[in-house]
């Protein structure tokens, strides 16, 4: 069974130090002063995630058969004013972007992507979004493993517009990394159903 969003909360804000503390299992985000924990992702998710980075990065960061001009990191830490989130996936245009050697990065991405499961879906809609938003994040993707989804939102006037959504096994253009196409099949892979019964098993009610 997944475990459930747990916010811990303490007499006083807590703090990047409290981060430090967390087990390896578990994702920590810091908002309003408080301490968000999300167990760290199923295979689906870490495979889509780990599938469209690589896609990415060589034409988009390292410009292999692309133009180049990004930085893409997976689950970086980012403030965001007083609020700490880790995005699945972030991406800087390189002339933006500032290498640090510890702590979280300051600078807002260009691009961030987050990567649906049960436990973070709502975070990551009623709570992230709304954050990337007001730091003037310019693109969102929110990706979905299960309905086999990728949304793609653009930022105008502060508010979230829909650019794109596409479905399935299909071929895209999406911005702001239209100027390649993307196979969505690749991302998503061959998941076997987990209800899906052996051949010849008898059903219980048989």
């Amino acid at each position: 069974m997944p475990m459930a969003l747990a916010a811990h909360t303490h007499s006083v804000p807590a703090t990047l130090h409290d981060l430090d503390d967390l087990p390896e299992e578990v994702v920590g985000h810091l908002v309003d002063g408080e301490l968000i924990v999300h167990p760290r992702p199923e295979p689906p998710h870490v495979e889509a995630a780990s599938e469209l980075g690589w896609m990415l990065v060589g034409p988009f960061r390292h410009g292999i058969n692309g133009p180049g001009g990004w930085v893409i990191l997976d689950e970086p830490k980012i403030l965001f004013g007083s609020q700490l989130l880790v995005p699945d996936l972030a991406g800087w245009r390189k002339e933006r972007f500032q290498k640090i050697r510890k702590g979280p990065y300051t600078v807002a991405p260009d691009w961030v992507c987050e990567i649906l499961s049960f436990s973070t879906r709502r975070f990551d809609r009623s709570t992230k979004l709304p954050i990337y938003a007001r730091a003037g994040v310019r693109h969102a993707w929110i990706l979905d493993p299960d309905a086999q989804t990728l949304e793609v939102l653009r930022l105008h006037e502060g508010h979230w517009l829909i650019a794109d959504v596409f479905e399935g096994a299909c071929k895209v253009r999406a911005e702001p990394f239209e100027a390649i196409e993307l196979d969505l099949s690749l991302v998503w892979g061959e998941i076997e159903p987990e209800d899906e019964e052996e051949p010849g098993t008898p059903s219980p009610t048989e």
